[in-house]
């Protein structure tokens, strides 16, 4: 299923970042051991994760590969529907017939999840110590966000215990040390608690597992898999028994781990065996250099600085004081950090498969849930990866195109089977399998622009960078999307726009004579996502200087898009008509996508739309009961700091702290939710915080970069260093009672800056490449001038 042609192309034309320096170090810690997944301290590689616990009698590191998957191709997906039942049933919208077209649908334009599968935990590795109960002092347990280490630290009988645990990108292997003060201290047993059927072996220092995914929740099949531990012990023995290791009396310990599925192709064994025998040789000293110098390579590009920090405090007594009301900007920078942390060990250029429901981690709940750990393409899978480009981790996006191409060729079979079109599409829900069919619900599976939102993702990547020979490759993905809307649009005679539909607004419904209903014709965020695809081929076109048919047949389209509409109560109206919401307290703001990630809707240019905005976000969030989850208060964030309010975009940021996430900072969709029976944490929210937390601090949505757009009181003074603009520019900037005290911008590529600084004196002095000059001062505080790549323009202030 790896769409390898895309990640090699990508690689190849790949704008690599500087690097910055952390001031301080950026870490969490807390003084005991976690009694819960939700305290435990996530590490990864974008392949292999763990949650290291920390305990003391008895350690526990959940282990999981992103691979691991149950389910199977599935050639019965789709139900055979075509073009003419398509046309037939659009009529039946396009004649007013919404409660016929409903139930119409209901019954044919639905998927068939015969192995749909899900994401699955593999368990649990487990250290059982001989040290009895004996008093632990010095108790530390610490995850170095900069190095991509957890650490735990502590002290018994004299004696001082130190473990460090990390997953190598360079190794593609799990790595546990532990050591001690003295030697000869290290007693414990090596062992597997698995969630799946499993055999399990051991020889001499090794434990080797392998067998299949068998998970009937969401349908047969599942990957087969194999995995071992290596142990290396220096000093003291291995005791060798029947399904675990026990280490004596050494003076210190390493532990490798790895876990291969049949989902990549290849000899699962020769590579685990590969892969533990290569780490092995490095040694531990190698393999962590190499890991801190891979990981430090990414996570260092970016450092943020919002104020003062509680440094001396434990993270999750710093939250607390969070949530009854003290300030922390500084625990507020960790979280921004913390987004990019996970994003780095999620995600990889060599990953096989992009971040999923739960990132590579899986807490063995939401594969058990309704909703499973799959792709969801109705934002959640967006989110993921809103903060890759403007927080410089744009190889991070590599996987998820690859992953894109993969659907484009699965959605081809879609496209023809259900709705008779050329190109390419995909609904609501996708899996490993190349599940492009519409949902089993429409309610909240007819959504056939979600895959062409995710197919967006290229076209910013390209706004970010300018590589055309990346845009080269990415083209026909983004053209084959814009082929199946303009095959499957119909036109409205009552109006002549051209129409999506019948079509869900996810997930929510709307009342007509006092009925609830879910399909309509042409909802606003068809609408939104339509235009975004066909413009970004129009622009393409032009940039590659091809398609000239067909760019005119897709500009032809544009015009012929319905405009946004404003409802009875001044919002936006989520619907083409101005419905009454079923649900006025959903989650889901779809329509409200032309605000945020696009800019459709603006403060500059569409003034009244985003006033109308305002009025939709408020009538959410004060109607009784609003589904308040990790990643609709996160998407507030970037919503309000689009509308410039930064008071309101604060107070989202804390929300999402306080309220949704858990001791360690990992985001929740909240217990009670979708049925929930508990916290579950969903990695979404963490990621979409962060991109919200940086476009309160940089904005280039318009034809300029804009620095401070959206700054709260309580981040009056700070500093960040290498965040991105679109364009091809990183840039760094500090600023004191909340004014620009300098700014320096670096191009990446050759273009035109345009600059927008909150405020300008007339005491400012320019500089490019360290020689003063005047650049061209446009009105609205921007300033304009023409760089090459790698020239630096500065902006001091008296």
């Amino acid at each position: 299923m790896k769409n390898k042609w895309l990640c090699l192309f990508f690689s190849l034309g790949l704008v690599v970042q500087g690097g910055v320096a952390q001031e301080n170090p950026v870490k969490m810690w807390y003084d005991e051991p976690s009694d819960d997944w939700m305290k435990s301290l996530p590490i990864g590689n974008g392949r292999l994760s763990g949650m290291v616990f920390g305990g003391v009698e008895k350690e526990k590191v959940a282990f999981n590969e992103i691979t691991l998957w149950s389910g199977q191709q599935d050639a019965g997906q789709e139900k055979p529907f075509g073009k003419e039942a398509l046309r037939n049933i659009q009529q039946l919208f396009l004649d007013g017939k919404l409660e016929e077209g409903n139930a119409q649908a209901s019954e044919q334009l639905v998927g068939v999840p015969n192995s749909f599968g899900t994401h699955v935990p593999f368990g649990d590795i487990e250290l059982a110590f001989a040290q009895g109960n004996r008093t632990v002092e010095n108790y530390i347990r610490t995850l170095n966000l900069a190095k991509g280490i957890a650490s735990v630290s502590y002290r018994q009988d004299g004696v001082t215990y130190n473990r460090e645990y990390f997953c190598s990108n360079p190794a593609n292997v799990l790595v546990i040390r532990l050591s001690a003060s003295e030697k000869g201290k290290q007693n414990f047993e090596v062992g597997l608690n698995v969630l799946r059927k499993s055999a399990v072996t051991t020889d001499k220092n090794t434990i080797s597992f392998s067998g299949q995914v068998d998970f009937p929740t969401f349908g047969p099949g599942g990957v087969h898999f194999y995995g071992g531990i290596k142990v290396l012990a220096e000093g003291g023995s291995i005791r060798q028994n029947k399904e675990s290791l026990s280490v004596e009396n050494a003076d210190e310990v390493v532990l490798i781990a790895d876990l291969r599925t049949d989902f990549v192709p290849g000899d699962m064994e020769e590579m685990t065996s590969s892969a533990l025998n290569g780490a092995e040789k490095k040694g531990f000293d190698t393999l962590k250099q190499e890991h801190e110098t891979d990981f430090g390579r990414l996570f260092n590009r970016v450092a943020l600085s919002l104020g003062e920090g509680k440094n001396e405090m434990a993270t999750d007594e710093r939250l607390k004081l969070l949530k009854e009301g003290n300030e922390d900007p500084d625990l507020i920078a960790l979280f921004f950090q913390y987004g990019r942390y996970l994003l780095i060990s999620a995600s990889r250029e060599n990953s096989p498969l992009p971040a999923n429901l739960q990132g590579i981690w899986n807490d063995n709940l939401a594969c058990n849930m309704q909703w499973s750990c799959d792709y969801h393409l109705d934002i959640n899978t967006q989110q993921n990866y809103w903060a890759a480009n403007v927080c410089n981790l744009s190889e991070c996006n590599v996987p998820l195109f690859d992953y894109i191409g993969a659907l484009a060729e699965a959605g081809t079979k879609t496209a023809k089977t259900v709705y008779g079109c050329e190109g390419w599409v995909a609904h609501t829900m996708a899996n490993v399998w190349g599940f492009t069919a519409p949902g089993w619900g429409t309610g909240w599976g007819l959504h056939p622009t979600g895959g062409a939102w995710l197919a967006s993702h290229l076209w910013d990547y390209y706004r970010f960078t300018n590589d055309e020979v990346f845009l080269l490759r990415a083209y026909p993905v983004l053209k084959q999307s814009a082929l199946f809307f303009l095959d499957y649009m119909i036109e409205d005679p009552n109006s002549g726009y051209l129409m999506t539909g019948p079509s869900t607004s996810p997930e929510n419904a709307f009342l007509l004579d006092g009925k609830q209903l879910s399909l309509s014709m042409m909802p606003t965020c068809d609408r939104v996502i339509v235009y975004e695809i066909l413009n970004a081929c129009q622009n393409a076109s032009e940039l590659l200087q091809v398609d000239e048919e067909f760019r005119g047949r897709v500009i032809d389209a544009i015009d012929r898009l319905p405009p946004f509409k404003i409802g009875k109560y001044g919002q936006v109206q989520e619907w083409q008509e101005d419905y009454e919401e079923a649900v006025p307290n959903h989650r889901h703001t779809s329509h409200l996508l032309a605000l945020y990630p696009y800019s459709q809707i603006s403060l500059d240019d569409t003034p009244e739309l985003a006033k109308a905005a305002a009025v939709s976000i408020d009538r959410r969030l004060n109607a009784a009961d609003w589904e308040d989850v990790e990643w609709s208060r996160a998407n507030m964030i970037n919503f309000f700091a689009r509308l410039k309010d930064s008071k309101k975009a604060y107070g989202s940021v804390l929300g999402l702290i306080n309220e949704l996430s858990r001791e360690n900072m990992l985001t929740i969709s909240p217990k009670g939710i979708a049925g929930a029976p508990t916290d579950i944490f969903v990695f979404d929210g963490n990621e979409a915080g962060t991109a919200g937390i940086a476009e309160m601090l940089l904005q280039s949505h318009e034809e300029y970069a804009e620095l401070l757009p959206c700054l709260p009181e309580e981040w009056s003074s700070g500093s960040y260093k290498g965040l991105c603009a679109r364009g091809g520019f990183q840039i760094d900037l500090s600023w004191n009672d909340k004014a620009v005290k300098h700014a320096l911008v670096t191009a990446k590529v050759n273009n035109t800056l345009k600059l927008k600084l909150p405020e300008r004196t007339g005491h400012e002095k320019y500089y490019k490449n360290k020689k003063q000059i005047d650049p061209i001062l446009l009105p609205y505080g921007i300033v304009r001038i023409d760089l090459q790549k790698g020239d630096i323009f500065e902006v001091t202030y008296d």
